[in-house]
Order: C-alpha cells, then sequence, then structure tokens
C-alpha cells in the first residue's frame, strides 16, 4: 500500500528540511512505499527554493506551489486533489508530528483495513511537549464540545495528524474548509458518512522556529460553522453521502 504525506507549508524555510529529512529517512528505514508531497502555499520567504533543493537530496519528494486562493484548508486540499497514493496522511511541516508515529497509523490501517487512523495526543500513551497553556484550555474545549454535539468519543478531533484511505477521502469530498477548520470537517464527515476508523496516540511537540499559523481568535466561527454542517448531515441528509458498501451476489442456481 503506497502511502502519500501531505504537509502543507507556508514560510517554513528553517523548519522544512529536517521535517523531510526525518520523515523520509524513517519511512525509508521500515520500506515503506511512499511520496512526500507538499503544497508551498505562496509562502514569503525561500521556501520554494529550500524545496527545489530537497528534490536531489530526498528521491521521494514532490512539490507544489498553490497560487492561491491560499490558507492552510486550501494548501492541504491542493496536495489532496494531487496525491497518488493507496492512502494518505497530512503531516505538519513544523517538526510537531512524530515520523514514527506515522509508521504506527500505516500498520495500523493495514492491521485492521480501516478506513482512516486517527491521532490522539490526549490518550492514554500519547504525549504533548510544551504545548502552551492558553491554547491546550482551548483545545481540550473545543473537543469536549464537539464530543457532545456529535455524541462521539474521539477526544481530539482537532488533531491534523490523521490517515486515510484513498476511497475514503474520495468519499468525503467537497471538501468546504479553507482553513484549519479542514482538520475538523474531515473526521467528522468520516464519521457521519460511516467509515471506520481506530484511534493511536501520538505525540506533539512545539515548533523550534517561526510562529503557529493557527490564529485562535479567527477560527471560532469557522470551526462551530463545520461542527453545524455535519450535524444537518449527520440528522437530516437521509444517508445520502455514506460509504456505499459492495454487497456479495447470490449464486445463481442453473
Amino acid at each position: 500500500m503506497k502511502l502519500s504525506v501531505v504537509i502543507p507549508a507556508y514560510n517554513e524555510q528553517e523548519s522544512i528540511p529536517e521535517t523531510l529529512r526525518s520523515l523520509y529517512q524513517t519511512l525509508a528505514k521500515y520500506g515503506i512505499p511512499h511520496e512526500i508531497c507538499v503544497t508551498n502555499d505562496n509562502s514569503k520567504d525561500q521556501t520554494a527554493q529550500v524545496l527545489e533543493q530537497l528534490t536531489h537530496e530526498i528521491p521521494t519528494l514532490v512539490y507544489y506551489t498553490n497560487p492561491g486562493p491560499n490558507g492552510f484548508g486550501y494548501a492541504v486540499r491542493y496536495g489532496l486533489e494531487r496525491f497518488t497514493g493507496d492512502c494518505v496522511a497530512v503531516f505538519m511541516a513544523d517538526m510537531s508530528d512524530d515520523p514514527e508515529d506515522l509508521v504506527k497509523f500505516y500498520y495500523k490501517m493495514l492491521e485492521g483495513d480501516y478506513d482512516c487512523v486517527f491521532g490522539s495526543r490526549w490518550s492514554k500513551g500519547g504525549k504533548v511537549v510544551d504545548y502552551p497553556q492558553l491554547k491546550k484550555i482551548i483545545n481540550r474545549t473545543a473537543n469536549f464540545i464537539v464530543r457532545i454535539m456529535m455524541g462521539i468519543r474521539y477526544n481530539d478531533t482537532t488533531n491534523a495528524f490523521k490517515l486515510y484511505k484513498r476511497e475514503t477521502m474520495e468519499g468525503l469530498k467537497p471538501f468546504l474548509s479553507p482553513h484549519f477548520n479542514l482538520t475538523v470537517e474531515l473526521p467528522l464527515k468520516a464519521m457521519v458518512r460511516g467509515y471506520n476508523y481506530t484511534v493511536v496516540p501520538n505525540s506533539w511537540t512545539n515548533r523550534k522556529y517561526g510562529e503557529s499559523k493557527l490564529k485562535i481568535k479567527e477560527m471560532g466561527s469557522r470551526y462551530f460553522f463545520i461542527l453545524l454542517y455535519c450535524l444537518i448531515e449527520k440528522y437530516l441528509s437521509r444517508g445520502d453521502f455514506r460509504k456505499k458498501t459492495t454487497k456479495p451476489v447470490a449464486p445463481v442456481s442453473r
């Protein structure tokens, strides 16, 4: 099963080399067939030039420049329209995600034939390093609201780090979110539409370079919009968007 890793990058010239080298070395160590797809989201620094240099060093790296519209969600969606693998993970450019966790996701999907594998930083075995206290309070509150409103047990919906089969990702279209609310749209749609999933603990480490692109004060209404959309689909769509299952054909007597 070929793994595609979609990485959005905006002004990540300092972080992206270490992220990509570590990711490639880890996947190569385990012999996992893969491609690394980076979307340069019209960066204003030297991210594009750094990526061009890294293509000579990392044979599985491809990158695109998203001319616009720009934003985290648009950058991820740009990559999701172009990956070639049998499954696809969204991975952060700032070294906050651990490539070893991605390996766990991959083998878990193979082992259980799951449609999705979701990470959780807050379950037993998960961990966060240098997580800002205010951000943690907001994160746990937002995830609690999502759990109550959607009636789910999964406790880290806002975690971007997830793995989906290609056919699952196709079944989640069309995408609506232009910003970080895409991280909520994808898993909630997968649950509402009947795709099976499992949860694997993962780690998160705060970035070493640059600043976070997530502007919390701008995201509240956008997260709420997607949450309401998924609630409406869950209760009013009458299953129109649910996963299509192939029924076995009964043998015909002759």
